[in-house]
């Protein structure tokens, strides 16, 4: 691999892009810049958009307004050959009638490398997905992560500025996934090569990326690191779909002493903090949500102090290991609550009643957009 073409990667930076399908807008003034050698992951629910995105930097699809810079170049009219990108697709498209080795080849033949150079050059890209030796054997004798793994060597071999990979991990079953996406994070860190990523999948996002931006309707909901995403949303669609949440409708108001409180049905008055609102702008009635993770959920003790305190029956329990998942019944309102498992814990069980609390840090206020 040619060092000086991947070591300080190359950025993309997207300005005011607009794209229809006649009445139907498919995305709507995207603006990001993904930094040189920076792993990107473009994630939203299907129909959000993150795929057209992909393919518009690819040039599979042209932009009626805004611009398209690669390096700081303007590819907005550039055919998908011109812009020197790779891209790995969801079903890998290898040629089934070639070997391993054929199908890595494959580009450098079509860019008529010498055969001595082709020949080093496999060898390579074998070594770098760690599947030398599998030269000889067809993709119909591979597991899905091989095969994966050879799609991305194909695609490296040329030497692109950028990859670009349109789901590539969504066909492997959930253990093979995890490992693969570390190979593959450990591969963009080696080659230091910029990286766009699109999924579904918030974990695997949230694993992978160091930045993502979350879309719905075409449109960027927010972008920010994975911790940014999960500890401060800016609204209830991106908590909710950004890791396992709790969420509740409420208003504002405030209480005798003018701090402002937000008004949940079940839980009463929950006061929170002039920072917890500064995010949302709200004011005095207006609605908003109150929203904690399930790992923020304790038992309280003796003093019950925290920022939101509640009695409430458990209901069904679910062992996972680490922490058992619980599921508490404060009147028709139900919470989901992780408690942290030991050998040694108190076991809480099923039909009876305990008294729960909710840190005030734990506690975010959002403007309340459902999904």
């Amino acid at each position: 691999m040619n060092k000086e073409r991947t070591a300080g990667g190359t950025a993309i930076d997207i300005d005011g892009v607009s794209v229809a399908y006649g009445s139907n807008v498919v995305l709507r003034d995207i603006s990001l810049s993904v930094a040189p050698g920076e792993f990107f992951a473009l994630l939203g629910p299907s129909g959000s958009g993150k795929s057209t995105l992909l393919r518009l930097i690819a040039g599979f699809v042209e932009a009626e307004i805004g611009e398209v810079r690669i390096g700081g170049a303007d590819v907005a009219k550039l055919p998908p050959w011109k812009r020197d990108l790779g891209m790995v697709f969801q079903n890998y498209a290898l040629w089934p009638h070639l070997t391993v080795g054929e199908n890595i080849a494959f580009g450098l033949e079509e860019r008529r490398w010498p055969r001595e150079r082709i020949r080093a050059r496999v060898k390579e890209m074998l070594e770098l997905v760690r599947l030398e030796g599998y030269d000889e054997r067809r993709p119909s004798q591979l597991s899905g992560g091989q095969q994966q793994r050879v799609a991305i060597a194909r695609t490296l071999a040329i030497e692109p500025r950028v990859l670009l990979l349109d789901e590539p991990l969504s066909n492997l079953d959930a253990k093979l996934r995890a490992s693969t996406g570390i190979e593959l994070k450990r591969l963009q860190r080696r080659l230091g090569i910029t990286t766009v990523f699109v999924t579904h999948d918030q974990q695997e996002a949230m694993t992978i990326a160091d930045r993502l931006a979350v879309l719905e309707g075409g449109a960027i909901r927010q972008l920010g690191t994975p911790r940014e995403l999960y500890d401060a949303p800016v609204d209830r669609f991106v908590a909710e779909f950004v890791g396992s949440i709790n969420v509740y409708s409420g208003h504002l108001e405030s209480d005798t002493a003018g701090g402002p409180v937000v008004v949940v049905d079940g839980f009463g008055r929950i006061p929170v903090t002039a920072a917890q609102l500064a995010q949302t702008g709200a004011r005095h009635g207006a609605p908003v949500a109150v929203a904690f993770r399930p790992h923020a959920v304790r038992l309280a003790g003796a003093d019950g102090v925290g920022g939101l305190v509640f009695d409430a029956e458990i209901g069904m329990t679910e062992f996972l290991g680490e922490f058992i998942r619980h599921e508490l019944h404060v009147g028709e309102r139900r919470v989901v609550a992780d408690l942290p498992h030991a050998r040694s814990a108190t076991v809480e069980r099923t039909g009876t009643r305990a008294r729960f609390v909710v840190p005030q840090e734990e506690i975010l206020v959002l403007l309340d957009s459902p999904r």
